[in-house]
């Protein structure tokens, strides 16, 4: 092989590195600076570091987090991850019915558009109810010619409460959001869109599936896996690969499950990269949440 040809090959890897951005979502389980009637414990140091760990391992461009505390407590983080070396100059925080814990974006791209749902119910069996975290939405530039929409969210827990059943309640606030997607799509079916963040249930539940919607604005579904070299296919044509996804551990019942998302219109997917996309496996990981980050790759030029 000649020089020229592989100067060529090694400024196009050079190149395609250079272009390729990540988005990541991560509960980060309690990141409060200061306790809450309801949740009276703060985000011990340790607990921050591994945080910072696993962000920087991902080293996204952009990172919409849950369970995040007050303005103070986001800002303490991208002040710290700014001083261990990763710079998000652009944030957005977001607070809802649940004055505890928000949704925030991260981003090392700039933000050309917000637009906050702050205030959104819906009806159950004749009652209203909020959503109780709200939803982040923001339209971010990537370079001149590329941009797209961000929107994240934390869903109901699955922890009964006494005002509805719990499922009822995160499918409620999933058709809520499912809405804002629509709209967003019908106004413009190519937007590139990404929709992220703590869901709090399996891909089959109904909140999921009326969250991903049907048709031709139905969201595409990475289903990040860890970077442990397992390459075993799908048993069957209707299976999933038997690739390690959790992204959760819910104590209560001794159980792993996926219930971190990123989802994409169709036009993002054209630009999604599967092999940058992964459920990031740290040692450790515990310490900083009860929740592992996921992490996915695209390309504006794909």
């Amino acid at each position: 092989m000649g020089l020229a040809v592989l100067l060529l090959l090694a400024v196009s890897a050079i190149r395609l590195h250079a272009e390729i951005f990540r988005v990541a979502t991560y509960n980060v389980e309690n990141y409060l600076d200061a306790p809450t009637a309801t949740r009276p414990l703060i985000k011990s140091a340790a607990a921050r570091a591994k945080v910072r760990e696993g962000i920087r391992a991902l080293n996204p461009d952009v990172i919409a987090l849950e369970e995040m505390g007050s303005t103070n407590a986001l800002l303490e983080l991208r002040a710290s991850l700014k001083a261990e070396g990763l710079d998000f100059p652009y944030w957005e925080h977001v607070s809802g019915y649940d004055t505890n814990i928000h949704v925030a974006v991260l981003s090392k791209f700039p933000f050309t558009a917000r637009h906050p749902h702050t205030n959104e119910t819906f009806l159950l069996d004749g009652r209203s109810f909020s959503v109780s975290r709200g939803f982040a939405e923001v339209q971010i530039q990537v370079r001149t010619n590329f941009s797209f929409t961000l929107v994240a969210a934390h869903l109901k827990s699955r922890r009964p409460v006494p005002e509805a059943d719990e499922a009822e309640e995160r499918l409620g606030e999933a058709r809520v959001l499912r809405g804002i997607i629509d709209g967003l799509l019908r106004t413009n079916p190519d937007l590139p869109l990404i929709v992220l963040g703590d869901l709090n249930d399996v891909k089959d539940a109904d909140s999921t599936r009326a969250l991903m919607g049907r048709g031709k604005y139905r969201l595409v579904d990475t289903r990040p896996a860890e970077r442990n070299g397992d390459n075993t296919p799908a048993s069957s044509a209707r299976a999933e690969p038997r690739a390690i996804t959790w992204t959760d551990y819910f104590a209560k019942e001794d159980s792993y499950s996926r219930i971190d998302y990123i989802l994409l219109s169709k036009s993002m997917a054209a630009h999604w990269l599967p092999g940058e996309s992964y459920v990031l496996a740290l040692p450790n990981w515990g310490v900083g949440s009860d929740h592992r980050p996921i992490v996915a790759g695209f390309d504006p030029d794909n």
